[in-house]
């Protein structure tokens, strides 16, 4: 009888072992496609938001498209359109898209070199 039990004390220990080992693979199996990813994306945009800097081409969220004219702590002076009396005032947070001037030359000369050839 003694040793009935002991068999049943290990197979109650193993399964326990598996549950918590499927619930440790489960966990790390979320972390990587979920929060990781999410992460990463956040560093990405604290880099973008750290490297605004005055005459940037940027999208808002709300899908408008203005040039930076000045740049505090948290918040940013947008110019939008051609008129020059359109200037809002807006957080950084609320920029999803940043180009920079270098790189609108950059699209431009090899859109051109592409219509010449």
């Amino acid at each position: 009888m003694g040793l009935l039990l002991t068999s049943e004390a290990a197979a109650s220990s193993v399964n326990t072992l598996f549950i918590i080992a499927i619930y440790v693979v489960l966990f790390g199996f979320l972390y990587f496609i979920m929060i990781r990813p999410q992460r990463k994306e956040q560093k990405q945009k604290a880099q973008t938001l750290a490297s605004l800097a005055v005459g940037d081409s940027v999208r808002t969220t709300g899908g408008f498209v203005g040039v930076i004219l000045d740049i505090t702590d948290d918040m940013v002076i947008v110019e939008f359109g051609n008129n020059k009396n359109c200037r809002i005032p807006m957080y950084k947070e609320a920029i999803v898209e940043v180009e920079k001037p270098e790189d609108a030359i950059v699209t431009n000369s090899e859109s051109t070199d592409s219509k010449k050839k």
